[in-house]
């Protein structure tokens, strides 16, 4: 895929993004729409690119009117579409006839629906089409539709995902201990790190299925947000942290890159020791191969250690194990690094290894 096609992707996902936040519950575009599934109507709404849309029809009648979801109600009691302008400010066209290039392939079935999705792909209009007949709304952006649901049908996929996301996070905290645990022992394997970045994934998923419902509810999804950031916390950061801890290049910007990579593959390949090894920079490693962490992500979860400090920690030492190799023997070093503490960060250190009360 080249780069014109990367943005017009992201083009796409934007524009079909802002369409269902206009239409979530809340907004007066859902207030009317629900009103006009509510009086066993239909609709043909394009919003947008107005100047394009109007080219391609005619007829009708010009209004120049105001936006309200009452007006939009009424409107579309009259055969025909409405035209409404991208801030959802006026209704320009009532009753106006749409004459889409009937070459512009849709696998639509319905009058309404084809005529919506050639609209959608002939300008850049948001194009909304309401079925009398079957009752449903159907968002059109670049020819694809988006079918909205209803509160109650939307959130029985969020309390789904909600379980899922509380399970996940449980079994990546108790990963995440253990792995504090064998970083300590200086006895990590690959199989280690795989299972924990498994469980990193498989949480960035859900949370990101989550967010796309969240967007759908609109005005009712703020206490499923507040939960889906309760579940989350901070695993973004310590995600990164873990990357630079075992990746060849320890870089920021080489962990994002990692990330986004780990991201896109697929789920049964990120259980493969052999494949996470080859995406974090190493070549010949079996899943019992053991890595020496650097402990960026054990040091930042030391609260004496300061934002920025792990890193000129690791800089100094070069790995955790180096650390608490000399933490005793020297610990005037940690002075000269800028360490506040340097006695409770040995302290804390030992705790979490349990070796000291």
């Amino acid at each position: 895929m080249d780069q014109n096609e990367v943005d017009r992707a992201q083009d796409s996902r934007e524009r079909l993004r802002s369409a269902i936040r206009q239409t979530a519950p809340g907004t007066s575009l859902r207030h009317a729409l629900d009103m006009i599934i509510a009086g066993h109507m239909g609709a043909l709404i394009c919003i947008g690119d107005t100047d394009a849309v109007l080219a391609a029809g005619d007829d009708g009648f010009k209004l120049d009117i105001s936006f309200t979801a009452n007006r939009l109600f009424e409107l579309c009691k009259m055969d025909g579409a409405i035209v409404i302008d991208k801030g959802l400010t006026q209704i320009l066209r009532a009753n106006y006839h749409l004459n889409p290039d009937p070459s512009l392939p849709t696998s639509e079935t319905g009058m309404r629906h084809r005529t919506a999705a050639r609209m959608s792909l002939l300008t850049k209009a948001i194009v909304i089409s309401v079925s009398e007949r079957r009752q449903v709304v159907n968002v059109f952006v670049d020819g694809k539709g988006h079918q909205l649901r209803t509160v109650t049908q939307i959130m029985a996929s969020v309390n789904q995902l909600l379980v899922s996301l509380q399970s996940t996070r449980t079994q990546l905290d108790r990963s995440l201990l253990r792995l504090t645990t064998l970083e300590l022992d200086n006895y990590v394997t690959l199989s280690d790190i795989t299972e924990t970045i498994y469980l990193f994934e498989v949480l960035s998923t859900v949370a990101e299925q989550l967010d796309r419902l969240i967007l759908e509810l609109g005005s009712e999804g703020k206490t499923i947000e507040m939960q889906r950031d309760e579940f989350v916390g901070d695993a973004g950061e310590n995600y990164t942290l873990l990357v630079r801890d075992y990746a060849a290049d320890s870089s920021r910007e080489n962990a994002e890159r990692i990330r986004r990579q780990l991201h896109e593959t697929d789920n049964a390949r990120l259980r493969q020791p052999k494949v996470v090894a080859s995406i974090l920079g190493y070549e010949g490693k079996s899943e019992d191969s053991i890595l020496t962490p650097l402990g960026l992500r054990t040091l930042s979860n030391i609260s004496v250690v300061r934002k920025g400090m792990a890193d000129k920690i690791v800089d100094e030492y070069g790995s955790l194990q180096n650390l608490l190799d000399d933490i005793e023997k020297n610990p005037s070093r940690l002075d000269s690094v800028g360490v506040d503490n340097p006695g409770i960060l040995a302290d804390s250190l030992y705790r979490m290894w349990g070796k000291r009360a």
